[in-house]
């Protein structure tokens, strides 16, 4: 009813087909109309840079880190450049055939295993994709000339020039320097790292960890033209030259070093030494044996060799001068001898018999040796380390209301970790009647520490007893639950023998310098705290540790009877079970006025005259510039006993 006969539509109707066509027309030119303007006008500078960028590429130009010094200036740590074989993996061939044909060939070329490169290729791309891949160090510039001359077909290989750490002193005092790593993801979304890119290299243990922000520099770029291949062409458009780090020059004495070094190495057994200025802190010496080979780290490192090193039953990672906790034995008699003075349990001059035997409800304690001193006054306990003498002052201190040789191994710097410039230090433990019986509450009680399969975690250890007086008679002696680090036995002699009964925060750091040798910090770092210490109880207690080294008789007397310099030392023999027995020594040096306080220690060593005072002997001998082979050896009468 609405169309003619014929079907056809009317002119209305067509002219409303032609407006809407019309329409869509005039919409797809507005579109088109409006994206070309965005695109020409509002876009344009955009696209040019990213026009540019296709030609123009940015290159990292990596600053060198500073150095790490001794205290006299000898380089311990520097730099050296090495031609690095690369591969960015962004750059390679996406087709695997060519991808397979050019491993190939750089394989023949490179003398590098296909199954090498590959594996190298998704090994340290895991975590930093963006990097760049080293495949070998130090290679031939033979091998760059090959390169540069077919670059066409090996894209996204290359050979370039990075810098890369040196020591050379081997793996001397390779515990202190640490190692440098790739930064990862997670440490790039921390506000130190925040100007860092993919593959920048920062401290990962030791002083390269603990000052990392002194030692690491800040890299320059370049902008170079590039053709369709992305290889340079010409010279460098612009170019921002890269900062070098500033120099760590430390408190190390490398003679000192070196001495403490071969001392351990000659025993062969783990142990460690540390060498301190008395008053100040300062770190003369530190080491810990077994050693490793910092090379080990510099890339590309090797799986093997690096995996060996964290599985090695030996622990030769571990710096054990500032972690190996260990039971001190008799070297901790001087402390026990302080804390009776100062509280009153004993006298400079009071008589204790020592009739060889001390019995304590069922036990007979004797001294080593079965040794028989007599009568005998603080001075000759200390010169002889009568262990019956001592035993009795634990037995006193047990009556004391504030814990007398809990308290003074604490003031003095045992316990809690010295505060040393240097990541992951240990701390002791010093065992008292409440720590010891809340272990005891926790074990007769497994659900208060989350059940008896979890006692021996998150520090629920078991034991079958509480505190009794048996257990300060053997701290007395620095046996039993008592544990230290040899730094810091040697922080608590040192609080003994510096005139002002400062507890030094050691340190190795001593000043830091830009890459001209001029000063831009000084490390002097305040002591923890001081503790007041009567001089009268000082020097009785330095006294009986001359007589130990220095006259017939003392402990120590045949390793130090004839040394041209006095020393006040104390020999250490601890019984552990299972194991043989630890050597110690600890020594200060001159007597009466010390200034530098010597401690060593040998796993499985034995008598702490037989091998930690030798160590220690050959490090003061270092300090003094005195050559250990002329020293000789006492013949007029040695310890009675080998303790």
């Amino acid at each position: 009813m609405f169309r003619p006969e014929d079907g056809r539509p009317t002119n209305s109707q067509f002219a409303v087909r032609i407006a809407i066509l019309s329409g869509i027309a005039l919409v797809a030119f507005a579109v088109i109309f409006f994206r070309l303007w965005y695109l020409e006008v509002l876009s344009s500078e955009a696209y040019l840079d990213q026009s540019q960028n296709n030609r123009v590429r940015e290159v990292t130009v990596q600053a060198p880190r500073g150095e790490i010094l001794d205290r006299n200036g000898r380089t311990l740590v520097g730099n050296r450049t090495a031609l690095a074989l690369q591969i960015q993996p962004e750059d390679l061939p996406t087709q695997p055939r060519v991808r397979d044909e050019m491993f190939k060939e750089l394989s023949k070329r490179a003398d590098i295993p296909v199954i090498r490169i590959e594996r190298e290729i998704r090994r340290q791309t895991k975590d930093l994709p963006a990097n760049p891949v080293t495949l070998e160090q130090d290679v031939d510039r033979n091998l760059v000339y090959w390169l540069r001359e077919r670059q066409d077909i090996f894209r996204g290989v290359s050979v370039e020039e990075i810098f890369v750490r040196e020591y050379p002193e081997g793996d001397l005092a390779a515990h202190l320097w640490g190692y440098v790593n790739e930064v990862n993801a997670k440490q790039l979304e921390q506000p130190q790292f925040e100007a860092l890119a993919p593959g920048d290299r920062v401290g990962a243990a030791g002083l390269e960890l603990q000052y990392d922000a002194v030692l690491r520099g800040t890299n320059g770029a370049k902008r170079v033209q590039v053709d369709a291949l992305g290889n340079p062409q010409g010279r460098a458009l612009s170019e921002v030259p890269p900062e070098t780090g500033n120099d760590l020059v430390t408190t190390l004495d490398l003679d000192i070093q070196e001495a403490g070094e071969q001392g351990l190495a000659r025993f062969g057994k783990p142990g460690a030494f540390v060498a301190l200025d008395v008053n100040d802190g300062s770190v003369l010496g530190m080491g810990s044996f077994p050693s490793f080979d910092p090379e080990v780290f510099t890339p590309p490192v090797a799986p093997s060799a690096y995996n060996a090193l964290f599985e090695d039953e030996d622990k030769p990672l571990a710096n054990r001068a500032a972690q190996g906790q260990y039971p001190t034995g008799s070297s901790f008699k001087p402390i026990t001898a302080l804390a009776a003075l100062s509280e009153g349990a004993l006298t400079t001059n009071e008589i204790i018999v020592d009739d060889g035997v001390y019995e304590i409800d069922v036990l007979e304690l004797k001294n080593a040796g079965d040794a028989v001193y007599g009568p005998i006054a603080l001075r000759d306990a200390l010169k002889v380390s009568s262990d019956v003498y001592f035993y009795t002052l634990g037995e006193r201190a047990d009556t004391q209301t504030d814990e007398g040789i809990q308290t003074w191994a604490r003031r003095l710097g045992l316990g809690p970790a010295t505060g040393l410039d240097l990541p992951y230090e240990a701390g002791g433990l010093i065992p008292t009647p409440e720590w010891r019986n809340e272990l005891y509450a926790q074990a007769a009680d497994p659900d208060s520490c989350g059940g008896r399969e979890r006692l021996f975690e998150e520090g629920c250890y078991e034991t079958d007893r509480p505190w009794t007086a048996g257990d300060n008679v053997n701290l007395a002696i620095g046996q039993g639950d008592l544990v230290a680090t040899p730094l810091q036995m040697a922080v608590a002699y040192a609080a003994i023998g510096n005139a002002n009964g400062d507890v030094v925060r050691p340190h190795l750091g001593r000043a830091v310098e830009d890459p001209l040798g001029r000063p831009v910090e000084e490390v002097d770092p305040a002591p923890r705290r001081s503790v007041e210490i009567e001089p009268a109880y000082r020097q009785v207690i330095l006294d009986g540790l001359r007589d130990a080294a220095m006259t017939p008789n003392g402990t120590s007397y045949e390793v130090f009877g004839r040394f041209p310099i006095e020393i006040a030392g104390k020999t250490g023999t601890v019984e552990r079970d299972g194991q043989l027995d630890q050597s110690w020594y600890v020594a200060m040096s001159p007597y009466p006025s010390p200034d530098i306080v010597v401690a060593a220690t040998v796993e499985g060593g034995g008598f702490g005259s037989d091998t930690a005072a030798p160590i220690v002997r050959d490090i003061l001998a270092a300090a003094n510039n005195i050559d250990p082979a002329g020293i000789e050896e006492p013949t007029d009468g040695g310890s009675e006993v080998a303790e």
